[in-house]
């Protein structure tokens, strides 16, 4: 059973159509996409939970949904619900949280043995003023697993899964020793590691592949000096030696709507998002 574009797309517009929007001093509507997260899991067979924590004396809340064997070593998948500033956040990052509801969707419906637990975690905070901080809501998730001595396989992190372009030269490098190396048409997804998780970055990449029908999907490891291979939730994670990944449409050197009033729901392409959707769920089972 494939990903389902018509949930991804009412996903996305619930998402998309908070007022004012979704960041973290709008609390109001940060909590309605808390509750609207939360109510899509509740229908779904797995164990719902929440994880608030304070920061600057606000309250804010992860979401979870677990599936599997409760004690069982731990798969996290994970997406941010807030946006930077004041503008519609449908690429950044509606479209993640859309893609980890219908991930969590996928394995309710089909019902897989699964040999781990897996935890669907959707997380305030990872935008400015509180990215790389420890009031991520990512960065207090991967404290409590390791406070714990939780065992974690893996992380997989979707941010920014809904821009694509057929347009030659659509896609733009921070160097050329890069831009020789990957396709210059923004029309593929990439799975972003940093230097020395080359074989675990290989690995998703090479379980998503056979699911993902047409769509391209590339990978990279960079080093955490660079900065890019670190710029969502995933980075918190590595903190605490977890293999770590982020699903992405490489953000800013491609979309043009990036942090924009422009980043509206009409600029994603939702036949490919699902692309993504049915890779990530194929590597999610593969892991």
């Amino acid at each position: 059973m494939p990903a389902d574009q018509s949930r991804l797309h009412a996903d996305v517009t619930f998402l998309t159509n908070l007022h004012p929007a979704r960041n973290c001093h709008n609390l109001q509507s940060l909590n309605k996409a808390a509750d609207y997260i939360k109510g899509c899991f509740e229908k779904l067979s797995g164990n719902v939970s929440e994880q608030p924590f304070t920061a600057d004396g606000r309250r804010y809340r992860n979401i979870i949904a677990s599936f599997g064997p409760p004690e069982a070593e731990r798969i996290i998948v994970g997406a941010h619900y807030d946006v930077c500033g004041d503008q519609p956040g449908a690429d950044d990052n509606a479209s993640a949280v859309a893609g980890l509801l219908e991930t969590a969707r996928l394995l309710h419906l089909n019902h897989p043995t699964l040999k781990h637990r897996i935890d669907f975690v959707a997380y305030p905070n990872e935008e400015p003023p509180y990215f790389a901080t420890e009031h991520m809501g990512s960065a207090v998730h991967a404290k409590a697993l390791y406070a714990s001595k939780i065992k974690v396989r893996a992380m997989l992190c979707y941010e920014m899964i809904g821009y694509f372009s057929d347009k030659p030269g659509s896609q733009s490098f921070p160097n050329e020793a890069l831009a020789k190396l990957y396709p210059s048409t923004g029309n593929f997804i990439v799975v972003v590691g940093k230097s020395g998780q080359e074989a675990f970055t290989q690995r998703v990449q090479q379980l998503m592949k056979p699911h993902a029908g047409s769509l391209d999907v590339q990978r990279i490891n960079l080093p955490e000096s660079m900065g890019l291979a670190g710029l969502s939730d995933h980075r918190n994670y590595w903190r605490y030696g977890y293999d770590a990944v982020m699903i992405n449409d490489t953000s800013f050197l491609r979309n043009p709507h990036y942090h924009q009033k422009t980043d509206t729901i009409d600029t994603l392409d939702f036949p490919r998002m699902a692309r993504v959707v049915d890779g990530v769920y194929g590597a999610l089972l593969g892991l």
